[in-house]
Parts: structure tokens; sequence; C-alpha cells
């Protein structure tokens, strides 16, 4: 059987078995177990760099429940046949997820957490059939099935069933934890303190118990998209290593390389596709290595085999919300609309950053704000450089800045100033050229600007601002011999505006540029009809210039 690209699925033996196409990134065993001595290994990285998928392989190669010879056949770790010797389908293997522990308060999300534990109890439950397991830790592991575990209880949860496998198996057990950190961002984002003091509580409790002087814990591995200081998550756990999108070591085995995207490339038959992939979803830099973002490849490449002239989509935003990026845009005491632009411009800013935060802390200071946006992928390093005080960012591709913008411009939208808008608006009817050049200018003023926009951006801002008062707009659409860029329709007073714009290269050439416009107006012929039931018309050029804007009416 051929193999497919396959979305969604990060079940590492599913995908071999279905012969999905898997990115070898399996040589990432060796390199953790014989190139470090960690206890505790803590990734970060943002959401949908696979993540998951990795912690699955590493559950089907270390599993002693598991024979995975045949799902490892012909990558890279069979390079290391003592390794695999010593270590393939050799030790038990917890492994829980708590992507799915949210709710709308402590209640639910408390609920999911009992749901998640009883669904990883039901995974392992052959441990209660065991003689070798104590009666006491059978009536919890029952009582943790059932959902009806004590608080205590469920804090120690995770210790009780390594403590179970121990007993079964008489080797200790690796530990694998993925998306630790999720119970404590959505608590956060409820922004109900009381709500994320008691999950804080519940998940430092879990770490703590599995994590701090196990005797039943041979090595554990924890995923997440930030690192929680260790004073508030981590208190009193030894020889523990975080690598996060600023270190190099690990740093290819997170996200999909330039020679790893051409090879799948070509493995199905697109490598003239490379270029444009390549400015959508590359860019990110994560210690020395600038890799791709894998869901956004596999999920492009999958429609592009459907239909070879499928356009670029922006799949990373549908997978979550954007709170974060816009609660720093929004943030009362931080302005950082210079910086924006900067980015949203190809530009690049320096920046003080830290690797060790608190979700409650998260938005109390622009460093930490820079911090998270950094971590979770909505910018990046700007070069290779290793990362000491200030660090270069970026907004890494086309995807990502696609998000900025459109974050910028609902912001834009919200914090307009009504009174600035309506002054605008009536220079407009009232056929009062300098008023409204003013008005406009002092909006824009107010906005950040986007140069490769180009018009389609004034075009936009002009857009939002008719339309939020109530006019009805006609955009781009057919008039005379062309499109008109806006129709504003005054239907109460049976009254038109018509507008065309023009983007200056200089502030110089503002005034011709409103009259080119005017031109176009008149040699197309986009006035010479008058909306049916309508009575007057206003037809004005526009033209700007950055920031600045210069309106004239035709005569």
């Amino acid at each position: 059987m051929e193999k497919m690209i396959v979305v969604g699925n990060e079940n590492f033996d599913e995908l071999i078995k279905e012969d999905g196409y898997y990115v070898d990134k399996t040589e990432l065993l060796y390199e953790l177990v014989e190139k470090t001595r960690n206890k505790v290994t803590l990734f970060t990285r943002p959401r949908r760099f696979g993540k998951t998928l990795t912690m699955s392989m590493m559950e089907s190669f270390f599993d002693i429940n598991r024979d995975s010879r045949e799902s490892f056949q012909g990558l890279d770790i069979l390079n290391y046949p003592e390794f695999c010797t010593k270590w393939m389908n050799q030790y038990p293997v917890l492994f829980i997820s708590f992507k799915d522990v949210e709710g709308l308060d402590f209640e639910g999300a408390y609920g999911m957490l009992k749901d998640t534990l009883a669904s990883l109890c039901k995974k392992y439950v052959y441990l209660r059939g065991s003689e070798k397991v104590l009666a006491e830790d059978k009536e919890i592991f029952n009582r943790l099935i059932s959902q009806n575990a004590k608080p205590e209880e469920m804090k120690s949860s995770l210790v009780t069933l390594m403590r179970m496998m121990y007993a079964v198996h008489e080797r200790p057990v690796i530990l694998l934890i993925d998306e630790y950190d999720v119970p404590l961002a959505k608590a956060e984002a409820s922004k109900d303190k009381e709500f994320y003091r008691k999950m804080l509580d519940v998940v430092r409790g879990m770490m703590s118990t599995s994590l701090k002087t196990n005797e039943y814990l041979r090595f554990a591995v924890i995923t997440g998209c930030l690192q929680i200081s260790k004073e508030s998550i981590f208190t009193g756990v030894n020889n523990f290593a975080c690598y996060s999108v600023l270190n190099n070591r690990f740093s290819q085995y997170f996200g999909f390389t330039q020679d790893e995207v051409v090879k799948m490339l070509a493995f199905i038959g697109l490598s003239g596709k490379a270029d444009l992939i390549a400015d959508w979803y590359d860019g990110y830099i994560f210690g020395n290595s600038e890799v791709y973002c894998p869901w956004d490849v596999v999920s492009y490449l999958s429609a592009l085999m459907e239909d070879e002239e499928e356009k670029p989509q922006n799949f990373w935003a549908n997978t979550s919300g954007n709170a974060i990026l816009d609660e720093f845009i929004s943030h009362p005491k931080i302005d950082v609309s210079d910086k924006f632009e900067i980015l949203l411009n190809g530009g690049t800013i320096s920046e003080e950053v830290s690797q060790e935060l608190t979700y409650e802390q998260l938005a109390e200071s622009e460093k930490s704000l820079w911090s998270v946006l950094l971590m979770t992928g909505y910018v990046s390093k700007a070069d290779k450089v290793h990362a000491k005080g200030r660090i270069k960012l970026k907004i890494p591709n086309a995807e990502i800045s696609e998000i900025f913008r459109e974050a910028v411009v609902a912001r834009f939208h919200r914090t307009l100033d009504a009174s600035r808008v309506n002054a605008f608006i009536a220079a407009m009817w009232n056929k009062d050229e300098g008023a409204a050049s003013g008005c406009l200018t002092d909006i824009l003023w107010n906005s950040i600007s986007y140069f490769d926009y180009g018009e389609e951006y004034y075009h936009g801002i002009l857009n939002g601002l008719f339309s939020s008062q109530g006019y009805v707009i006609d955009s781009n659409d057919e008039a005379g011999l062309g499109r008109l860029d806006l129709r504003v329709k005054d239907r109460v007073n049976r009254r038109a505006l018509l507008l065309e714009f023009k983007r200056s290269r200089t502030e110089d050439d503002l005034e011709r540029d409103c009259e080119a416009a005017i031109r176009q107006i008149v040699t197309n012929g986009y006035a010479r009809v008058m909306p049916e039931g309508y009575e007057q018309q206003i037809v004005y050029g526009i033209a700007f210039f950055g920031k600045k804007a210069k309106v004239r009416l035709m005569n």
C-alpha cells in the first residue's frame, strides 16, 4: 500500500499501521536516554508542533506490554541496535494527556480530570487483577475508575498507578505527561482567580507526588506550551531539564526541517509548491534549527492532493483560540502599536524574554507577554544566534501575519473614537474635504498599518468606518467600465458616496493621486448611473501614504 498524508492522527502505531507518511523523529529516543541523565524532561513547544505524536511514539517504543518491532521497521532508531535491545518494550509506561482537562469553572474542569483519570485506569485495568498489587491500591484504583476518588487520592493518582505497575512488572515506570499546562491555561483564561488557585493546587499535587523522590520512576517526559516556574509546579523535583524554543538541544525534533519538507513534497510529486509552503508555514527558529509547523504542512499537502490549485489556508489559527494575542493588543497599560507595525512590515524587534513563567502573571509586564508570544509560536527568534539577554523577534510566516492582522483590525474597530468617526462621516456628507482629510488622518494615526496590504488595508478601514455606523456598503461592485472601490448608501436620506482609493508612493504624491482617482471615476463612468431611488451622489478621490490621508471632492 502506498503511504498517505494523514491529517490529525496522533497515535504512532495507528499511523504506521495505516501506512501514513511519518517524518522520522525516532532518533530523539536515543539522544534523550543516552545523551542526558535527566530524571524529568520538559519539552515546551507551540500547539500543533508534533508533541503528542512524539509522546505516542515514545510510549510505543518503551512499553513493556507491546512488541513494537514492526512499527519501527526502517526508522532511524534501529541504527542503534544495542540501545534497542536494552530499551525497546522493556519498561512499563504510564501515558496521560491533560489536553481535555478544561471547563467553565473549577467543578467542570475537575470533573474532566476525573474522567481523564478514569479512562487512564481503564487502559491499565489489568493491574488490579494482579496478586502482587496492594489491596489498598486496588481500592483507590476502583475509586478512580468510578470517579469517586478523594481529593488527596486524585493528587496521588499517578504515583498510585506507578506503584501498581512496579509491583506487577518489577521494573520502574517511564511516565509520559502530555499537555501538562492545559488545565492551568484554561483556568487562567477564565479570569477566575479561585478557579486558577484550586487547579494549580491539584496539578502541583499530581506533579509533586509522581516526580519528586519517587522510587517507582525510571524517568519522566512532559510536554506543554509554557514552562511554568519551578517554584509554582515543580518544587523539589531534582535532575529536572527543560528544553524550550530557545534551546539548541532537541531543536530539530519538533517541527519539520527544510530537508524533511522537500523529501515529503518529492514523495507526493508536488515539489513545485515548495516556495509557497515555505512562505506560509516555515520561518520558526527553535534553537539553531529552522522548522515548519507540521500541522500546517500536512493539512495543506492533504488539500493539495485533492486539488493542486488549492490556496494556502490558516490551518493553525483554527486549532485553538488566539486569546493571548488579543489580550496583548488590548492591554490597557502596554502600548505595542509601534512594535506591531515593525513586525507586520517584516521587520524585527529586540526584547527581553523569560523561559519560566506563571499563568497568573502573564499579563503583568511586557516582558512576560513577549515571552508568551515567543513560546506559543506567534513570534519566533529572528536568527539562529544562541539566545542571551535580549532576543531579536519576528513574525515567522504569512500564516501568522494573517492572524496578527485580523487581531489588529478587530482591536482597531473595537477602540475607534466614535466622535472622530462621526466627525469624518459628517464632513464627507457636507463636502468638507479639508475636515474629512484631517479626521481620517487622525483615525489612521491610531491604527496599525502594514504596507504590504496596499490599498486593501485602507479599503478595509473605510469599509469598517461606514458599516459600523449602519450604512449600506457596496464594495468593488461593477460600475460603468470597471469596479468602484466603495459606494456608501444612506437609505434614509436617499444619497450615496462614491469613493475611489489610491496608495501614494510619497507624501508629496497625495494630491496628484487624489486627482488620478477622480479621473478614474470619470473615465470609467462610475458616477453615470444613480442607484435606483437615490437622489444625490457625492464623489471623492482619496489617497493614502502611511498614516496620512488626503480627500478630494469631484467638482
